[in-house]
């Protein structure tokens, strides 16, 4: 049944609830009010399992919530006072229902985490966990402050991923285009030229030819193909049982593996680390951060989680399960002496942020040499199997 999150009047003020209805017209009836109370009605889509899942439409603004929250917070404005004024200076109409929502929990006298639940559309349980832990400590906008810079740092790794990819991407993009126009516009125009010749040409120029026959005849079935082709590759890349085995073969790659590994137990560490430090329990905070880390190490975390639960150390809970680099090892064995396992594992996740930097510099100096090279092959073989012909009516000429 669809989840409705609405904005009711009462002789109390206005309130915001959420409420289960087979449709928008039987809201009303659902809340038990006059439909005229009803001032805005918005569908949320279901939350995935595990309460993680998200709304559909624009993503609420995680980071900046934390960051101006802590800012609001520091600066001694009091909690519902501060998320008034976020909400009064949001533009979107699906981040201010959350926000409207929240501040509807807090008016009943409910804490902020208990609010925060209420929408796991707009927020996951790390940031959930991390208030919960720190709201009654008089440490709430320090932790606010260090998610806002966990996720600008989590943010920032994918920004400089994406970035490495562009060129590649344009690369794919000017190659493509280049060869549809020699196949549907150039090699036409050689076929009615050299279809003459016959048996004389070689096999692949009689090929390709034959080739630009037919496109020249049927351009537009040609593109259709090529449309229907990229339509069945993306529905193909929808399959989450694909997906998930090309991203194994990513982890096993020579080179690209390792550095992918590095970087999601860097994010492992400093997920870890931040839940530490807010006060959440080792064996919570591994139960957090399971739907955090990258998918092929969600069993990994899962049994690191249990061994704990068992009553193992951390450090030997990560090893025994690969999820220990030789730096995190050291690091987290020293901490758990000290007592300082939180900045122990920020330390080791800043050791391994340079990994970051040399995984854009393996795309930049592998990959894009490679594609060129590969795009420099089909164009070149191309057009010299156009002019191929042309060569041998010289030398026959001659």
């Amino acid at each position: 049944m669809p989840v409705y999150l609405t904005r009711v009047f009462h002789p109390d003020g206005v309130r915001t609830q959420r409420v289960d209805a087979p449709d928008r017209q039987s809201v009303a009836a659902a809340l038990g009010v006059a439909p005229q109370h009803v001032l805005d009605v918005q569908e949320l889509a279901a939350a995935k399992a595990g309460g993680s899942g998200r709304a559909a439409g624009k993503a609420f603004p995680l980071q900046l919530f934390s960051q101006e929250l802590s800012v609001l917070l520091d600066a001694g404005i009091s909690l519902l006072e501060a998320l008034n004024t976020l909400r009064e200076k949001e533009a979107s109409e699906s981040v201010r229902l959350a926000l409207d929502a929240v501040i509807s929990h807090i008016e009943q006298g409910q804490a902020l985490s208990v609010a925060l639940r209420e929408q796991p559309q707009a927020f996951d349980e790390l940031i959930c966990a991390i208030v919960a832990a720190n709201e009654r400590t008089g440490q709430l906008s320090a932790a606010l402050a260090q998610h806002a810079r966990y996720l600008a740092w989590v943010e920032s790794l994918r920004a400089r991923l994406i970035a490495a990819c562009v060129y590649p991407l344009m690369l794919l993009s000017v190659g493509g285009a280049v060869i549809l126009f020699l196949l549907l516009y150039v090699l036409p125009r050689f076929a009615g030229i050299l279809d003459g010749l016959g048996n004389d040409l070689p096999w692949a120029s009689r090929v390709l030819i034959g080739f630009g026959q037919t496109a020249g005849a049927h351009p537009f079935a040609v593109l259709a193909g090529i449309a229907a082709l990229g339509v069945l590759a993306v529905a193909v890349w929808r399959q989450p049982g694909l997906r998930r085995r090309v991203q194994a073969s990513l982890w096993t790659m020579p080179g690209l593996g390792p550095r992918l590994r590095v970087l999601a137990l860097a994010r492992l560490y400093r997920s870890l680390a931040m839940l530490l430090a807010s006060g959440v329990p080792v064996l919570a905070s591994l139960r957090i951060v399971q739907d955090v880390v990258a998918e092929p190490w969600r069993p990994a975390v899962a049994a690191a989680a249990a061994q704990i639960e068992r009553g193992e150390r951390l450090s030997e809970a990560l090893e025994a399960n690969d999820l220990a680099t030789p730096v995190a090892r050291r690091m987290v064995r020293v901490g758990e002496r000290s007592g300082e396992v939180a900045a122990m594992l920020e330390r080791a996740a800043a050791f391994h942020d340079e990994e970051a930097a040399r995984l854009t510099e393996l795309l930049t100096r592998a990959i894009n040499p490679a594609l060129m090279l590969i795009m420099g092959v089909l164009i070149g073989g191309i057009i010299v199997l156009m002019y191929l012909p042309i060569f041998q009516l010289v030398e026959q000429v001659q």
